[in-house]
């Protein structure tokens, strides 16, 4: 049964469902549910910093069952997004349902769309990878794959890389800076790929390409069969579900720093470089992302035997609850910035 306590990353898309279905004041159940009852969820739960023995490690490994609840979020996503596509074109809408089904929606493009996607895409099969890609289509951010997995992995904690947050920087401002830089970085590092494997730009294997050619035919797509409506709702959609993302992005490396060594060159990645968190809620509905330490640490490692490491810098609270302060700068800044290394601060 303790296999199954991933089915609660399902509770998002199912108040996104009643918000769909029931209208109304429902229409924000989602965001309720995802940023006031969970973050009150992990203050009651208590932390839980043990680690799978080897036996249990490869026990897990070999139980499809953690990549079949992957795998089922490529249907509850585009089955959400349809449903949503085609209710906000054919139904009337007063402004506050058609806001909270945005919402709504792009809760789910974040935790069950880019965050799956992000998962598989760290896969070795191509099938897998596949899907994780069309995962982060509906939220514009197929171009997540190629900058996370050569840009952000190879830089995380250094001020090469887009998507770790400065020391004292805000999250609005991070948006901004990641997601414009995260976008040029893709295309350069497709770029360097083209050029190392002396294919030309317009050419099969320009990945990039063809994710700008999906995207495009996903909003093309809506708004010949649905309208402008829909069209509006599928763009604002998917801006929440990268800028949620972008805020995790933020709250994982905030203020770390790589050193350098003498050759000039940036220290490995470590445990050390990335905010850990071992609150029970946040760790089940994010998949373990919040077990990013050990993610970075060696990111082949599947979801599901992530391990906490006791030398990481821990947050004080789950991701989700830290996602809520940091809306709040100050407040962020005065609870963050003490827990910062001194050493490792990134200005």
């Amino acid at each position: 049964m303790k296999d199954l306590k991933y089915l609660a990353a399902f509770s998002i898309p199912i108040m996104a469902v009643l918000g769909l279905s029931f209208q109304g004041y429902w229409v924000w159940a989602t965001p309720l549910f995802a940023f006031v009852c969970i973050p009150v969820l992990e203050l009651i739960f208590p932390v839980d910093t043990t680690n799978l023995q080897s036996e249990d490690v490869d026990s897990r490994l070999k139980r499809k069952i953690f990549d079949w609840l992957l795998y089922l979020n490529l249907p509850i996503v585009y089955g959400i997004v349809i449903y949503a596509l085609i209710l906000v074109a054919h139904q009337p809408l007063e402004t506050y349902e058609f806001v909270g089904l945005i919402f709504s929606v792009g809760i789910v493009l974040g935790v069950n769309g880019i965050n799956v996607g992000h998962e598989l895409g760290h896969r070795q099969q191509t099938n897998e990878r596949f899907l994780g890609k069309a995962l982060l289509l509906p939220s514009f951010y197929m171009h997540f794959y190629i900058e996370h997995n050569f840009g952000h992995h190879l830089h995380a904690a250094t001020p090469e890389d887009p998507a770790t947050a400065k020391y004292n920087q805000s999250v609005y401002s991070f948006w901004l800076t990641s997601t414009i830089r995260q976008y040029f970085n893709a295309w350069n590092i497709q770029k360097k790929l083209l050029k190392n494997n002396k294919q030309s730009f317009f050419c099969f294997k320009n990945d990039m390409l063809w994710y700008t050619v999906f995207q495009l035919l996903y909003l093309v797509s809506v708004t010949l069969l649905l309208g402008t409506t829909a069209l509006l709702f599928a763009i604002c959609a998917g801006v929440v579900g990268f800028i949620l993302l972008e805020t995790v992005n933020y709250i994982e490396h905030y203020g770390l720093l790589r050193l350098k060594t003498k050759s000039g060159r940036y220290e490995r990645v470590k445990e050390i470089h990335s905010w850990n968190s071992n609150h029970v809620i946040g760790r089940i509905v994010l998949y373990e992302l919040t077990r990013h330490s050990d993610h970075h640490f060696k990111s082949s490692k599947k979801y599901q035997i992530l391990d906490c490491h006791g030398d990481s810098p821990q947050m004080p609270f789950g991701y989700p609850t830290s996602m809520v302060l940091a809306m709040v700068p100050p407040l962020w800044f005065k609870i963050m910035n003490k827990r910062v290394p001194r050493s490792m601060v990134l200005n």
